[in-house]
């Protein structure tokens, strides 16, 4: 009989805190970490969106913040904003404006996306001066670490890593397949 490794990868999985889009029971999960100052995953952000209207309630989609600030000056910053629009019930508000609308990360601009989504301003700058929600977001990435992330994006489909490319044409098909055989 051979040898069992003992040697075992971290299961990725749905936490009550995660920020999740869909139901936690959909056939399929999209675990998605990301940095609102890098590119790549603004162009992922799309990908994410056209998957997300093809598979409606089948899909679980949950995203989880991978601020790089030795790539992305700034990265942290974007995160902590998300987290403090997260405090005030509006994270996938801020989420989405600061893809959509390619924010910088600087502290002016991201307080005219605090703005833009309707955050109460003076709990969003004390909580961004105090930084707040900065130990969070780095306890987040260390945890992202941990199940083997090494960059932004990462995806992982029903526990998954998804190896391959990020774009329609490749991460679609393989959330597909997850579907097909649940």
């Amino acid at each position: 009989m051979p040898a069992r490794s003992l040697v075992r990868k971290p299961r990725v999985r749905v936490f009550p805190a995660d920020r999740v889009r869909g139901s936690p029971l959909a056939v399929v999960t999209l675990i998605g970490y990301g940095d609102y100052a890098n590119p790549d995953c603004a162009k992922t952000y799309r990908t994410v969106q056209k998957i997300q209207k093809r598979l409606g309630s089948r899909l679980c989609y949950v995203f989880r913040c991978f601020p790089e600030p030795s790539r992305f000056g700034e990265s942290e910053e974007a995160a902590e904003a998300a987290e403090c629009a997260s405090a005030q019930g509006k994270f996938w508000e801020m989420h989405d404006h600061l893809f959509e609308h390619s924010c910088t990360t600087s502290e002016i601009a991201l307080a005219r996306c605090a703005r833009d989504v309707g955050l109460d301003l003076p709990g969003f700058h004390r909580s961004m001066r105090a930084h707040t929600y900065l130990e969070k977001v780095r306890a987040n990435r260390r945890a992202g670490a941990r199940h083997g992330v090494a960059g932004a994006p990462t995806f992982f489909i029903n526990a998954k890593r998804h190896e391959s490319a990020f774009g329609l044409s490749t991460l679609l098909p393989a959330v597909q397949a997850a579907a097909a055989g649940s």
